[in-house]
């Protein structure tokens, strides 16, 4: 996803500043609204701070995960170099394979099946989140009971467990309040609740997706950053399928709000690609500091400013020129170089590329006989 996906078709009307508009009388139905420069303020700031939250607290939930997986003893699923460098490869075959299905088949008919699912994945997403928040708000004074669900498959020496799952009385309401919020957005598809599933999509990608080193991540990063300049620039594909693609996928805010409030329709937009993709980097710097026991988490502060001034150039150069641009063409080389640069400058650079969250491959015996 890029951040304000464009049409240049004639059927398609944009704003004087670059930004899609949506008008949500009907399906798929563009007109030319003006924005004001107070609207268009209060839109971009809005997207701003929607897509930096997700960064700042996807990040430290990270920290929290990854230490529950070493205490748990479970082996963490890791991207390795070629897993990192083959990515845009394969979310390149996903994308236009979603382009031809979207030519093939009604428009309609995938939407709906989309609906249904991103229905159950945001309900699922945003209580996973809220689940804390309930359980404080709940307090000690709520009637909690815990229960247990175990499915397991096979007999005697074959059986296994296939569900194992442990959750309380707060994580019921904690499902029933987002189940409700799911309802809102299966009937109204409006736009706060279209925000509050991306919030939680963008924090639970930051969170659980996981970089093992910071080499896998400038590959993976570098490789988007290429992925994302083609299909932007060199084809319509990501327009196409990020105009039919109803769910979701991206961050949305009303550029008319000040004028007709809740109930506004002229969209600015954000892909959440852009704010997962350089998350889960940023998180690994964060993580990477921990590793260094210093007082002061300075690779992840630089890595988060760094997010925040490519954003600031890409909205910035968006505005300007009045076309769509592709965010990870200003994120990738800011997040990237300002973080490597300060460990070049403060003598971590080899200390840095040389972390792993977790070993690939357990050191050789020989090794192992020298220690002991």
């Amino acid at each position: 996803q890029h951040f304000a996906d464009m049409a240049d078709t004639a059927s398609e009307q944009v704003l004087p500043s670059g930004i899609e508009v949506e008008n949500n009388a009907s399906v798929n139905e563009t007109v030319r609204i003006p924005a004001t420069p107070e609207g268009m303020a209060v839109a971009y700031i809005s997207l701003f701070l929607m897509a930096i939250l997700p960064i700042y607290i996807g990040s430290f939930r990270s920290v929290t995960f990854q230490k529950q997986q070493k205490e748990s003893g479970e082996t963490p699923e890791t991207m390795s170099h070629r897993d990192a460098a083959m990515f845009p490869i394969i979310a390149s075959c996903a994308l236009f394979g979603i382009y031809i299905v979207f030519q093939i088949f009604s428009k309609e008919h995938i939407n709906l099946l989309l609906t249904a699912y991103f229905f159950f994945l945001g309900v699922l997403a945003l209580t996973h989140i809220a689940g804390p928040i309930f359980n404080k708000l709940l307090g000690a004074s709520f009637p909690n009971m815990e229960y247990h669900f175990i499915l397991t498959q096979g007999k005697g020496d074959k059986k296994e467990d296939v569900v194992n799952y442990e959750f309380d009385r707060k994580d019921i309401v904690s499902l029933v309040v987002c189940g409700i919020i799911g309802v809102w957005y299966l009937w109204k598809k409006h736009w706060l609740a279209n925000n509050l599933f991306g919030i939680a999509f963008a924090i639970n990608g930051v969170e659980l997706l996981s970089l093992n080193k910071v080499s896998t991540g400038c590959i993976l990063l570098g490789g988007l950053f290429i992925y994302d300049i083609f299909w932007v620039f060199g084809t319509n594909v990501m327009v196409t399928v990020a105009k039919s693609f109803e769910a979701p996928i991206k961050l949305v805010f009303p550029q008319d709000l000040l004028v007709n409030g809740l109930d506004a329709k002229n969209f600015a937009m954000l892909g959440l690609g852009d704010i997962v993709i350089p998350g889960i980097f940023i998180a690994l710097l964060l993580r990477f500091d921990m590793s260094l026991k210093r007082r002061s988490t300075v690779y992840f502060y630089a890595g988060f400013v760094a997010y925040c001034l490519g954003l600031g150039v890409t909205m910035f150069i968006l505005h300007f020129f009045k076309h769509a641009q592709p965010a990870l063409l200003y994120l990738v080389p800011s997040c990237l170089g300002l973080p490597t640069l300060l460990a070049t400058l403060k003598g971590d650079f080899k200390v840095m590329f040389d972390y792993e969250d977790h070993s690939e491959a357990p050191k050789p015996e020989k090794e192992l006989d020298k220690t002991q």
